[in-house]
């Protein structure tokens, strides 16, 4: 019989999966499955308990929360996978606010279908991306996405608000432009090919979607090996406001401001002013200069539902 390891983040969503925990075992365990429940008690602790669920052999590790709990069991599966002790797969329960990555990867917002997923074992195996650089200079992986810039600011300043909705994102995004609209001069260099140019926004995905309602890159598939870039050169604060929609139907490559690339490795260097850049809402440098990213091929199963 499989062993599944389940990490549940209490805090996930500002606290409101706290109430959703115990509907969540009681699901599991009516799929019959062998599981062992810890929940979070600090940041970080998801990674520590994913790494070591790995060496305590598991077959499954199942993250119970939002981005962020998502982002530390998948760096410390990776971690794990890395130091020669094992491997497992990844399933999702999705009770944080913007689910990103489940949304991107096929799992969906509703937990009680992740639940049915897990019973019925189907799999996928993804890419997992790495950010080298600032904060993490050993490395940092990331599932779903890179943001630098505006994109970056924006969670930031969604993290302060009190009360969060479906609609804060949103709202962080009108006020990010009035305190960040002066676009930094990088220098980009995807696959060896070289440009120089302000940048609002620089989104490096494996996934699609960030900040629950933005479909940075709609196309892009967790399996191929490749990274999708979204890049935004520098616009007005009143040409922001009317990019934004098109981000979250999916249509900004419309605006002849907006640049798609793709690439396997991506080096980025402020030549003017610097990187504030998240991976997966977890934040990676808020005044940084160089950050280089790469995709890995195929690293994790993970677990899906079969119409996904």
């Amino acid at each position: 019989m499989l062993r599944y390891k389940v990490i549940l983040n209490p805090a996930a969503g500002r606290g409101t999966a706290r109430a959703q925990l115990p509907f969540v075992r009681q699901a599991l365990e009516g799929y019959g499955l062998s599981i062992d429940v810890t929940e979070t008690a600090r940041p970080g602790h998801a990674l520590d308990l994913a790494r070591q669920a790995v060496a305590d052999n598991f077959d499954v590790i199942v993250a119970g929360g939002g981005d962020g709990t998502v982002n530390e069991t998948i760096n410390g599966m990776m971690q794990a996978k890395q130091q020669g002790l094992g491997r497992a797969a990844l399933a999702v329960i999705p009770l944080g606010r913007g689910n990103d990555f489940a949304a991107s990867m096929g799992v969906g917002a509703d937990w009680q279908r992740a639940c049915l997923a897990v019973g019925e074992n189907h799999r996928r195996w993804i890419d997992i991306g790495r950010s080298v650089g600032e904060f993490y200079p050993e490395g940092r992986y990331f599932g779903n996405g890179v943001g630098i810039g505006f994109d970056a600011v924006v969670g930031f300043q969604a993290a302060k608000m009190a009360h969060i909705s479906d609609s804060s994102y949103v709202v962080a995004a009108i006020k990010t432009i009035f305190l960040y609209f002066k676009a930094p001069e990088v220098q980009l260099v995807v696959d060896g090919q070289t440009s120089t140019l302000p940048c609002l926004m620089i989104n490096i995905m494996n996934g699609r979607r960030l900040g629950g309602k933005f479909w940075m890159t709609p196309n892009a598939k967790p399996d191929d090996g490749i990274m999708d870039l979204c890049i935004a050169r520098q616009v007005s604060r009143l040409e922001i406001l009317k990019i934004m929609p098109l981000y979250q139907s999916g249509t900004q490559h419309t605006h002849p401001a907006i640049r798609t690339m793709h690439g396997k490795r991506v080096t980025i260097t402020a030549l003017k002013g610097t990187l504030p850049a998240h991976a997966d809402g977890e934040t990676l440098c808020t005044e940084g200069h160089h950050l280089e990213i790469e995709i890995l091929p195929h690293q994790l199963e993970l677990i899906i539902p079969q119409d996904a």
